[in-house]
């Protein structure tokens, strides 16, 4: 497929894998895979999909997974993060199975070309979305052994009439405007309670994910909306899935900043309520004190996620596969 394997931008013992997917409206597109592999060779391998305005940067989270006996894999979607090219808009999609294109051959190269056995599918908000209408549409052909959705966008976090109003002016910009800009733009809180020069501890590029985010537009609202109405309807996924939220959500406001201690992005109701339609085996976990990205969380709320993310894995998935 013309893959370039270069250093990644995180440094040694970070490999970046640039996947060639075409051409679009906007020109040339690429997805980018970061591949983090232990010392030890393992035939079990876990692949992570970002949110909206996001991309990989969490190394806690592969060294969590390679201590853990896993090969670590983040995709970079088109148009996020590594993947972001000049002349595009970022994070913009038209349908988000364009996404399979980049995932499948992702998954080609953790299967096929480093021979791992056992694959479990991490994503996380956006990227929890999209893997779970991913490992549906690949059911019953033994891909994925597992899927873990850190705080799933399973619905839009607005009132019902909101959601309608919302719904409704982004499908019908999207056939003639669909670049529009919506007006929901999202709040810097969470953003600045996350990066190290604010009020938080986490170092990230804030070119490929700005305080302020990406403008939300036409189609790319549209998108979700049809991907979370495929959800609502009910999956199939065959394999087991771990579904793991917050407590409790917040509204993030100048008049009430603090965005500790919950999900301040999505409300964690909405993904109790539609996990089990995912398929036939969901475990649901709520995290007291959780934030919206959850591996995210301060000390010892993190350190909670991965004992609980340790303890599915070791219950469900198979600790080597043939």
């Amino acid at each position: 497929m013309g893959e370039v394997v270069s250093q990644d931008v995180l440094g040694p013992g970070y490999e970046a894998i640039e996947l060639p997917m075409g051409r679009d409206a906007e020109g040339e597109v690429v997805a980018t895979l970061v591949r983090h592999r232990r010392t030890e060779p393992s035939r079990r391998a876990v692949l992570y999909l970002h949110g909206f305005v996001d991309y990989f940067f969490q190394r806690h989270l592969a060294d969590f997974y390679t201590g853990l006996g896993f090969d670590f894999y983040a995709l970079d979607l088109r148009k996020y993060g590594r993947s972001l090219r000049p002349h595009q808009t970022p994070n913009y999609i038209e349908s988000l199975t364009e996404y399979f294109a980049e995932i499948d051959a992702a998954v080609r190269i953790v299967r096929d070309e480093d021979e791992h056995g056992t694959l479990l599918l991490n994503g996380h908000s956006t990227g929890g979305l999209v893997a779970a209408l991913y490992a549906d549409r690949v059911r019953g052909r033994g891909l994925v052994d597992g899927v873990f959705l850190n705080s799933p966008f399973l619905d839009i976090n607005e009132p019902w009439p909101m959601r309608k109003i919302g719904a409704g002016l982004a499908r019908a910009l999207r056939p003639r405007l669909p670049k529009a800009p919506l007006p929901a733009g999202l709040s810097d809180l969470y953003a600045r309670s996350l990066h190290r020069e604010h009020e938080g501890e986490w170092e990230f590029d804030l070119a490929w994910k700005p305080l302020l985010g990406f403008p939300v537009r036409a189609a790319w609202l549209d998108a979700v909306r049809r991907g979370q109405r495929r959800l609502h309807r009910g999956l199939a996924i065959d394999a087991p899935v771990l579904v793991m939220a917050s407590a409790r959500s917040v509204r993030p406001s100048r008049r009430a900043p603090d965005v500790t201690g919950a999900d301040a992005i999505l409300d964690v109701e909405h993904m109790a309520r539609w996990a089990p339609r995912l398929g036939p085996h969901v475990t649901l976990v709520r995290i007291d004190g959780g934030l919206h990205d959850l591996v995210l969380s301060p000390e010892p709320v993190r350190g909670r996620v991965f004992d609980e993310l340790a303890r599915w894995t070791n219950g469900y998935l198979p600790p080597e596969a043939g």
